[in-house]
C-alpha cells in the first residue's frame, strides 16, 4: 500500500544503490559521472589515459555484448566485465555539461 514512487535517479540507474552503480547497469542514453575505478591499477591507468577518469562525464550510447559510451567527444567500447568495475552516479540535465 505504501509504494515508494521511483525518483528520476532511481530510473536512470538500474542497481541496488542508485547513488553509485557499475557502468554496466546504466540504461542507454543516460549521462553519468565516474566516481571510482576498481579495476587493476594498470587497467585504471589505461582508462584514465582514454579519458575515463574520476569525475568525467560519460553518456551510455549502447549496451549489448559490449558497452559503447561517449566521453570527451569520443566513442569508447568496453567489455561488460570492465564496465562492471567503473562506478558511476547520475548527472542531471540542469548540471550536465557537454560530453
Amino acid at each position: 500500500m505504501n509504494e515508494k514512487k521511483p525518483t528520476r535517479r532511481d530510473t536512470e540507474l538500474h542497481c541496488a544503490n542508485p547513488l553509485a552503480c557499475p557502468l554496466s547497469q546504466v540504461k542507454e542514453g543516460a549521462r553519468v559521472r565516474i566516481k571510482r575505478l576498481s579495476a587493476p591499477p594498470e587497467v585504471n591507468h589505461r582508462l584514465r589515459e582514454m579519458g575515463l577518469g574520476e569525475e568525467k562525464q560519460v553518456r551510455l550510447l549502447a549496451q549489448s555484448a559490449s558497452i559503447i559510451c561517449q566521453v570527451c567527444n569520443m566513442r569508447v567500447g568496453l567489455s561488460a566485465d570492465l564496465a562492471e568495475k567503473i562506478m558511476v552516479e547520475p548527472v542531471h540535465n540542469q548540471t550536465a555539461k557537454a560530453v
